[in-house]
């Protein structure tokens, strides 16, 4: 496959003006499937099930089984069309989205088309300066997932060059809200920056209302990312037409929806500067590569032959039950954001760092669990970060906060040093076990016994016989030498603090 030719960013934008749009797809966490008692994978206890176990009739699409829809998923539903500003449907309808689905053993989807159950929304973008984005909402609308298909065979995983594929339906019938936005005028140089924002103020919103769990590596949360470009026009000439847009699919990182984005605006540029048009069409975010490739022609709505789905009547929610709802709703993610800064006590860069990196849910449920604010910032913003970067993963995807939480108070407690603390994490985060469990397994806790640290001094000192003499002379810095061969000697399983005063306790007595 060719690469694809790129153009400056900054040159990009001086010729054209980026329009952005996105399909986030929510997985809910109900117990049981959208339109069956099934099980649902999208609840945490789930998502290891064996493949084509949490499956029902409907789920397999057997001839004579009835869809019957989840109630808890209607009202979760409800909940985020409420928390992004619109407004709910007196009266909402499934349809059948007519497609070849191979993991759908129905052949359809059913999804909502005309007559979504919530619109006409809005919500603020927050940006790391504090500046506020407003993204208008089209339409939040109820679905239901597809299954999930494994490619055999071929060096890729996908289904070219495959010799066959397994169909695993747990994931088909998993309860979906998709979020649709309307266009996004005007975000010019920062497009990238408010598609990581925007995925992450929606990631904020779903865990807030706990309707989700909103983890992109297992694809609980999906954004489908719009990109198209239009000619730059003089200040007070109208607009250009909007260009044709592409849709990079399911990406499954923040990080990954901005670079997709800022991709697609260098590779449109380049096609579009050089007299080219841009194919409408789906198109595959490659982590590895930091490019996109071409997937489908993108169809329109017609294309889908939507009608009314006869098995399922009108979704009618009472007033009072969306009154209830509406009451019940958390606060919005930028006033949260505010209300944790002073909280936290964090100084503006600090809180930065934290909400920068996404990570404000992971601090503040490693707070929640017992940790001081700003040593679940230096974990979350440091070690964690740091690994996840070296893997090209999220910092969430590597740890719980319950284990951050629990490695800070072996910190406390004093068996661990913030050295073997960071040997302790990484044993977490290659799957080891919890905090505990890697100290026992690996043998790391801090040696609290004065009788070995006092064998580990008496040898260091009778190779530098000099230190002593030194410490009585009041040099009391010479004693790093002797602390520096103690830590090496115990592997760093030494409190150099306590090391420190039992040399100078040793000097005291002679």
């Amino acid at each position: 496959m060719a690469k694809d030719k790129l153009m400056d960013f900054d040159k990009a934008l001086e010729l054209f003006e980026p329009v952005l749009g996105f399909e986030v797809h929510v997985e809910l966490n109900t117990e049981t499937k959208m339109f069956s008692a099934a099980a649902n994978p999208a609840n945490s206890a789930n998502h290891t099930a064996a493949p084509n176990t949490l499956v029902a009739p409907v789920d397999m699409g057997l001839p004579g089984s009835l869809p019957v829809v989840n109630e808890t998923a209607v009202r979760s539903s409800i909940s985020l069309g409420l928390a992004l500003g619109c407004s709910i449907a007196p009266s909402s309808r499934f349809a059948r989205k007519n497609y070849f689905y191979p993991d759908l053993g129905k052949n359809y989807q059913i999804s909502q088309y005309d007559e979504p159950i919530a619109f006409e929304g809005h919500v603020e973008v927050e940006l790391a300066d504090g500046t506020l984005v407003p993204v208008p909402i089209e339409r939040a609308h109820m679905e239901e997932d597809a299954g999930k298909l494994t490619h055999v065979g071929g060096s890729t995983g996908r289904i070219q060059g495959a010799e066959y594929s397994l169909v695993d339906y747990n994931r088909a019938g998993v309860p979906l809200v998709e979020i649709v936005t309307k266009p996004i005028y005007g975000t010019d140089h920062r497009a990238p920056e408010v598609a990581k924002a925007y995925v992450q103020t929606i990631r904020d919103i779903v865990i807030g209302l706990g309707i989700s769990d909103a983890r992109m590596e297992r694809g609980n949360l999906r954004c489908d990312a719009n990109v198209s470009l239009r000619p730059r026009v003089a200040p007070g000439e109208p607009a250009e037409p909007l260009g044709t847009r592409t849709e990079t699919k399911n990406v499954n990182s923040m990080r990954s929806v901005e670079r997709a984005v800022r991709y697609e605006i260098q590779r449109q540029a380049a096609i579009l500067a050089a007299g080219g048009s841009i194919t409408q069409e789906t198109r595959h975010w490659h982590e590895d590569t930091g490019t996109t490739s071409p997937g489908r022609p993108k169809s329109d709505a017609d294309d889908y032959r939507y009608f009314p789905e006869p098995d399922l009547l009108p979704v009618v929610p009472a007033p009072e039950l969306i009154e209830q709802l509406r009451a019940a709703l958390p606060e919005p993610p930028a006033a949260r954001r505010r209300r944790l800064k002073a909280e936290w006590g964090f100084s503006d860069l600090e809180f930065q760092d934290v909400a920068n990196g996404g990570l404000l849910v992971e601090v503040e449920a490693t707070v929640a669990a017992g940790a001081a604010p700003a040593a679940a910032r230096k974990w979350w913003t440091g070690e964690l970060t740091r690994i996840a970067n070296a893997q090209g993963r999220e910092a969430a995807e590597l740890a719980t906060p319950a284990d951050v939480a629990a490695l800070q108070a072996l910190v406390d407690a004093g068996t661990l040093t913030d050295k073997l603390a960071r040997l302790v994490l990484e044993g977490v985060v290659a799957g080891e076990g919890s905090p505990q469990q890697v100290v026992d397994a690996r043998g790391l806790a801090v040696v609290s016994d004065d009788s070995a640290l006092i064998a580990a001094i008496d040898e260091a000192l009778a190779s530098q016989p000099d230190v002593m003499a030194k410490i009585r002379d009041g040099k009391v810095q010479a004693a790093g030498a002797v602390i520096g061969a103690v830590m090496k000697a115990m592997k760093g399983q030494a409190d150099a603090a306590r090391v420190r005063e039992l040399i100078l306790e040793r000097a005291a007595q002679q």
